[in-house]
């Protein structure tokens, strides 16, 4: 083991990127190097980038001065969406050596002949309209749950969005693939699986290499929901206008799903969602959240949205705080508008000052604080089920419960990937609830 070269991995950016990121390590490990951590030495340090937020881009730069003051002679590949958006940019980074694109990340190992570092680095990336195959990834071995991808790329022209110019067309995993994968997850012992891609509620299209629909989402959380061995499946983040009422109807009875979704929305101004390209009005959402807590009314539902989109004035913002403050929804996730090249909304006028997109962050993360707490209230002395996480955080355990609940108690390393029933009791000083255990024997 000990002449073997050592990798290590830095993802940044969404769950897919994460599965990803799991499988091409898995490649490396079938091509004999040693996988550590990566604040350790290493020979080659590989960056899964993300181009969603601009902070993502910056950031990239401070992970590769990371890599140099570990190891100045070690190899750094950049891959990723924004590798495949600004392969040129990421390349005059100093100490980045390779940069792959969309269809290249997965053949790594292939680029791995001669790690001289050279002056310039090398680029390989292809036209995005060639990122029109599947690869399939799943994450296993870096957190207690897996990621499962199912579907890639999106063929949505949101207005915002560099998405599909970074990953292509929307294709999907095949059914049997996917089923495949779950089982494999499964009996390596991981209690809880989480669906990933781009726009998944998409998926069946291009399963085949074709558009044509084989099967539905709906048809893909049915066939999962058999597979033997997974405790929990959980369903990431999923379009409200590809949200089908037969899909939350079916989560609710269920064996495996969780009760809870991740819901875009973006906007609660009709107006702002024309103006970003959106598929659907807010009343289509109103009807989803409502369908949702009408046969789960234990569910938890998260909200993305994005402020100070061009446009966007004071009345749109209040129109969108004030649609969130009543809708029954548990948590926001919020962005503030970065403008992108090569998308339209970075061409649109009335540009929102960035001291007033800030601030509209912070009033919607307000908001966001309050409707945890006023879900994590509305559940004490409920009982539920939770799945303990590995990590040691100032003497403390942490897990989520089924409708996504942060809970913990005092560590014990033997709770780590353990299910255990439980009621809720108090909510900490932090935030995170504390429980009791309605259970005497753990649950593996």
């Amino acid at each position: 083991m000990a002449n073997l070269q050592k990798v290590a991995f830095y993802t940044l950016g969404c769950k897919l990127n994460f599965s990803e990121t799991s499988t091409i390590a898995r490649s490396f490990k079938s091509e004999d190097f040693q996988r550590v951590d990566f604040s350790e030495k290493a020979d080659i340090y590989v960056i899964n980038t993300c181009s969603v937020t601009e902070n993502a881009d910056k950031r990239f730069k401070s992970i590769v001065k990371q890599t140099q003051k570990v190891n100045e002679e070690a190899f750094v590949i950049a891959i990723g969406c924004y590798a495949q958006l600004k392969p040129e940019e990421l390349a005059d980074v100093n100490g980045v050596d390779l940069v792959l694109g969309a269809t290249e990340k997965f053949k790594i190992t292939d680029y791995l002949n001669d790690l001289t570092k050279q002056e310039f680095a090398e680029i390989h990336s292809c036209e995005i309209a060639d990122a029109d195959f599947y690869e399939s990834a799943y994450s296993f071995g870096d957190r207690t749950r897996a990621f499962l991808k199912v579907q890639d790329g999106c063929d949505y022209k949101c207005t915002y969005c560099t998405i599909p110019l970074a990953r292509g067309i929307s294709r999907s995993d095949n059914l049997e693939n996917v089923l495949n994968n779950a089982s494999e997850i499964a009996a390596k012992g991981i209690q809880e699986i989480v669906l990933t891609g781009v726009n998944i509620g998409d998926y069946g299209k291009g399963e085949f290499g074709d558009k044509k629909h084989e099967h539905t989402f709906l048809d893909l959380v049915k066939a999962l929901d058999k597979v033997k061995g997974i405790n929990r499946l959980r369903i990431s983040s999923i379009e409200p206008n590809l949200l089908e009422n037969e899909t939350i109807d079916f989560v609710a009875q269920s064996n495996s799903f969780v009760p809870h979704f991740h819901i875009p929305l973006q906007s609660g101004s009709n107006q702002i969602l024309k103006a970003m390209r959106r598929r659907y009005m807010r009343e289509l959402y109103v009807k989803k959240v409502s369908q949702i807590k009408k046969v789960m009314p234990n569910a938890c539902i998260g909200v993305d949205v994005i402020v100070g989109f061009p446009g966007e004035t004071n009345e749109h913002f209040l129109e969108t705080y004030n649609f969130l403050n009543e809708l029954d929804i548990s948590y926001l996730h919020v962005f503030a508008y970065s403008e992108r090249e090569n998308t339209l909304a970075a061409e649109m006028e009335d540009i929102v000052p960035l001291s007033t997109r800030k601030k509209r962050s912070k009033m919607l993360r307000g908001l966001s604080a309050k409707k945890r707490r006023a879900f994590y209230e509305s559940q004490l002395g409920t009982i539920h089920t939770v799945l303990f996480e590995g990590e040691n955080k100032e003497g403390y355990i942490h897990g989520f419960t089924e409708n996504y609940v942060k809970v913990k108690t005092p560590w014990n390393p033997e709770l780590i990937n353990t299910l255990h029933q439980i009621k809720l009791d108090k909510i900490d000083e932090d935030g995170i609830v504390r429980f009791t255990y309605n259970e005497l024997e753990i649950t593996n």
